[in-house]
């Protein structure tokens, strides 16, 4: 018998434990384990735990690994065939083994994730991966539902079930036996982009990833860093660029990168007339630090490499325009109006 374990990795959220662990516990079969992993908080978030929720496991990290490095430290102690990753901030909204069924019904499926919703406007879908993750040919993430800054209205048009590139972090099912075999999240991102990176070693070694819209779930988003915050702007650029460069094809990137940064050049240019200098800073913050990364990206490319050596890439959720030229040239604001795939 399969066993499924819900992980929450929690640093200082006492708040979000409070308020979101009875909706994992009213929707979760008596035999799943919830776990909660924790990155040395200090706040009272584990007496809290202990007194009020005294079924919910704990694991206590060490120090604060972030987002990347906790989860690995907290999935090694974990034994399971499932994980079900859930952000603190996420709330259940009914029950959720659909995702499970999905996975058992084709053992190429290694991950997959529910329709994510804003907490604060439920009629729209969240930042944090809303009904899937794709991927442009240059490597910007987006999603059904959302597209850059654009959040579209859930009006039911991306409940089929369909591939993915990617599935959000935020709530995200992954088959265990392939999480630790492709090493897991990268921990150096600390946060953000790590479940893209991971995602796109199992799309490298045949995987599958799938949406599950018959699940949903609301995300409050941006509950431990703002999503307007210049640190994430950092995170965001760096562990993009560092995703880039340790997946794609030598070939691709002889022409990928000298793109990406005329883009990024242009982004930069965008902070600065927007007078927000602490944000353009930050892109160059993040070229800085990705040039120092080359090396260990060098042998990180080399060795995911051998792990997926005789595989064949599997490219659903690959879209082989520029999502740039078509958002602001283009004006097209809706994935749908960008996408049109054939399922």
């Amino acid at each position: 018998m399969s066993r499924t374990a819900i992980v929450i990795l929690n640093f200082n959220g006492k708040k979000y434990l409070e308020q979101f662990i009875p909706s994992i516990l009213q929707f979760s079969p008596p035999d799943v384990q919830i776990v909660v992993g924790d990155n040395k908080s200090t706040d009272d978030s584990l007496p809290f735990l202990r007194s009020h929720f005294p079924s919910v496991s704990i694991v206590e990290n060490d120090r604060n690994y972030g987002f990347a490095g906790g989860y690995n430290e907290v999935l090694k102690r974990v034994p399971a065939d499932y994980y079900f990753l859930l952000n603190s901030d996420v709330q259940l909204r009914g029950p959720w083994m659909n995702l499970i069924s999905a996975m058992k019904e084709d053992p190429w499926i290694v991950a997959c994730q529910p329709k994510i919703l804003s907490y604060r406007d439920p009629e729209y879908f969240e930042h944090a991966g809303a009904a899937g993750g794709w991927m442009d040919w240059f490597g910007y993430p987006f999603c059904k539902g959302r597209v850059l800054d654009r959040f579209e209205k859930d009006l039911h048009q991306y409940d089929k079930p369909s591939e993915l590139f990617w599935a959000s972090g935020a709530a995200m099912m992954v088959r265990a036996e392939w999480f630790h075999r492709l090493g897991g999240f990268d921990a150096d991102y600390f946060a953000h982009m790590e479940e893209i990176d991971w995602c796109w070693r199992v799309k490298k070694c045949g995987g599958r990833i799938k949406s599950v819209p018959s699940v949903s779930v609301y995300h409050i988003g941006g509950g431990t860093l703002p999503y307007q915050s210049v640190q994430k702007v950092f995170l965001n650029y760096r562990n993009n660029l560092a995703t880039l460069y340790k997946n794609e094809s030598a070939g691709k990137l002889m022409l990928l990168l000298p793109a990406r940064i005329l883009l990024d050049f242009v982004a930069v240019l965008a902070f600065v007339l927007r007078k927000n200098a602490k944000a353009a800073a930050a892109v160059c913050k993040a070229y800085w630090q990705f040039i120092k990364w080359i090396p260990s990206l060098n042998r990180k490319r080399k060795s995911f490499k051998a792990i997926c050596r005789g595989k064949e890439m599997n490219t659903a959720g690959i879209y082989r325009g520029s999502l740039v030229f078509d958002f602001f040239i283009l004006g097209k604001k809706s994935f749908d109006s960008i996408v049109h795939e054939l399922v």
